[in-house]
């Protein structure tokens, strides 16, 4: 028999990695737990998320994924009831909203007997999405590159050092997304375009090749981060901070407010140096999540 609830833990992400815009992601030992629920009739009811605002906000990510889940697969609808246990920020840039679309998906999928597989998941989750830059790494782990090819996601993905912490810093405000992509422009000089196409293919094949020091001085971004730095007006304080302290680079996480430096050394004295250029945020050292989501029955 098929089971009626099963529980999936999803890793945090950080994506754009400064110029890699909407394509380069990496997962981290942050975890959310989804709990999927199959329950009669066809509605949907979030349970424990502490606020009908909270509710309402799960609510807008979990019907669309489940509504394409049932299309795609043409499996019949019955009803849902999601759990999301946090340890993700939300408002952060580490990818609270799409680990728990991955969650859902991925919950799902086990429910039903796993008719999509990791790859279709993907697909599925970044027709909801938008983007595959948060979801990549949150289904498969490591660091991701990947783009849409029509309407198929594609991706590659590599892992991580264990020698790398990623310092993150969560400062005690929250950034909007749809704010922040605002921001960004519609075009680009040929400069700035060819600045972020030359990062993005040294910062892919450091990762590949797993030559990080290599990664020093590609974080510098002119597509997103100097438009969204009035959001997060410390921003290249605390990046400065951070590398002066032994950190190899560093960059805004997805949209914000979160900003993270990659070091190899001292990682305790990476995050008080950041600290110091914004009080009040609290630091946390991960590590890269290898596996991407797990089901745990």
């Amino acid at each position: 028999m098929s089971p009626s609830s099963v529980t999936v833990r999803v890793p945090a992400s950080t994506s754009n990695l400064g110029p890699g815009f909407d394509t380069l992601g990496l997962a981290l030992r942050l975890h959310n737990r989804v709990t999927v629920e199959r329950t009669a009739g066809s509605g949907l009811t979030v349970l424990g998320a502490g606020s009908a605002e909270a509710s309402a906000s799960i609510a807008r990510i979990v019907g669309p994924v489940a509504e394409l889940f049932f299309r795609r697969t043409r499996t019949k609808r019955h009803g849902l009831a999601v759990t999301q246990r946090n340890a993700i920020p939300v408002g952060r840039g580490l990818g609270a909203s799409a680990s728990l679309a991955v969650g859902v998906a991925a919950g799902l999928d086990a429910l039903h007997g796993s008719p999509l597989g990791r790859h279709r998941l993907l697909d599925l989750v970044t027709e909801t999405e938008g983007h595959p830059d948060n979801a990549t790494p949150s289904i498969f782990g490591g660091f991701t590159a990947s783009t849409l090819i029509g309407k198929e996601a594609r991706s590659l993905r590599f892992l991580v050092s264990a020698k790398a912490t990623f310092v993150t810093l969560v400062p005690d405000f929250e950034v909007s997304t749809p704010a922040a992509r605002e921001l960004v422009p519609a075009r680009f000089s040929k400069a700035d375009t060819v600045h972020a196409i030359t990062r993005v293919a040294v910062i892919t094949a450091a990762f590949a090749s797993g030559d990080l020091e290599a990664l020093r001085g590609c974080f510098d971004d002119r597509i997103h981060q100097p438009y969204r730095a009035p959001l997060i007006p410390q921003l290249g304080r605390v990046i400065q901070a951070g590398e002066k302290a032994g950190a190899i680079g560093g960059w805004l996480s997805g949209s914000g407010s979160a900003i993270m430096c990659v070091t190899l050394v001292e990682p305790e004295a990476v995050g008080r140096a950041m600290q110091r250029a914004l009080p009040g945020s609290a630091v946390l050292l991960l590590k890269a999540d290898r596996r991407g989501f797990v089901v745990l029955g």
